[in-house]
């Protein structure tokens, strides 16, 4: 198993688009018993992953509730470096 933000980036490597309640989604099935596990930290990973130009804002959408939702992707640069350095096991 990977380490959590290794999972996450790992998801942006074919250039599809998440933001953090779809990465929480996808990932849920191993990660969720994880204390670390939650959205906060997931946001916080995304946008690590942004300010080191991996990941880049796509687009962002207010939902129903008034919550905005920031969608990534990853950049060139990023998913060359995501596909070359975090291996599945």
């Amino acid at each position: 198993m990977l380490p959590m933000n290794y999972a996450i980036l790992k998801l942006f490597e074919n250039g599809d688009e998440y933001d953090a309640e779809m990465v929480m989604a996808k990932l849920a099935g191993e990660y969720a018993k994880f204390r670390a596990f939650k959205k906060a930290n997931v946001i916080e990973s995304l946008m690590s992953a942004e300010k080191n130009e991996i990941l880049e804002q796509s687009r962002y959408e207010l939902d129903d509730a008034d919550e905005l939702h920031i969608y990534y992707k990853a950049t060139e640069y990023g998913a060359g470096l995501i596909k070359q350095y975090i291996k599945a096991k």
